[in-house]
């Protein structure tokens, strides 16, 4: 049984873990995770150049919660420009990542839960298609495929068979070619304050 909507809240198959948006109180958890699965190398990534004081697209950032409400899983969608199709248009899309689920929850299936609430998500949502780094062997089973990102560019180091693209509307990244640049709004913090005149 795949996860289901009710009331903002995607419940998974497991009754151990549910899946909702992310709130602003998450963050520090949020990021202590992402240290514990992914180490501190993760920051240095070419993905990370393209969210880097940038927001996640609208409710696209989710998380999972275990049954004490202690969040164990995390994945955001963040919008990118995919190049450009062959009449020069910039190709919207979204950049799934980073996707990680705590050590200790290991095996309950939360990554896959994830994964397919965010493709659900991002569908209802209108987007068109959804690009990300990660493991061929893991991500084929949402519909994953190199064939897919094989005229884009990753902004740095990064390696082609890993780099995966998911058409959410068939034909949307067709002849798209280029380097991925980030679209997303600005952090807060990121934008530039604006300057005081002298007195």
């Amino acid at each position: 049984m795949a996860p289901f909507f009710q009331d903002n809240v995607v419940f998974a198959d497991a009754p151990a873990f549910t899946i909702c948006e992310e709130a602003a109180f998450d963050v520090i958890a949020r990021e202590n995770l992402l240290d514990r699965a992914m180490g501190p190398m993760r920051r240095k990534k070419s993905s990370e150049k393209l969210r880097r004081n940038r927001l996640p697209a609208e409710g696209l950032a989710l998380v999972a919660r275990d049954h004490n409400g202690v969040l164990i899983g995390t994945v955001r969608l963040w919008h990118v420009d995919a190049g450009v199709d062959a009449s020069g248009r910039a190709v919207s899309a979204l950049l799934l990542g980073p996707l990680a689920v705590d050590p200790a929850a290991g095996g309950m299936g939360v990554g896959s839960a994830l994964m397919r609430a965010a493709i659900a998500a991002a569908e209802a949502r209108g987007h068109g298609a959804i690009l990300l780094v990660g493991d061929p062997e893991y991500y084929q089973r949402f519909g994953f495929s190199a064939d897919k990102a094989e005229q884009l560019v990753m902004p740095g180091p990064f390696e082609r068979r890993r780099f995966l693209g998911l058409e959410l509307e068939e034909g949307w990244l067709a002849g798209a070619a280029g380097v991925l640049v980030a679209s997303g709004v600005r952090a807060p913090s990121a934008r530039a304050k604006p300057l005081r005149r002298a007195a």
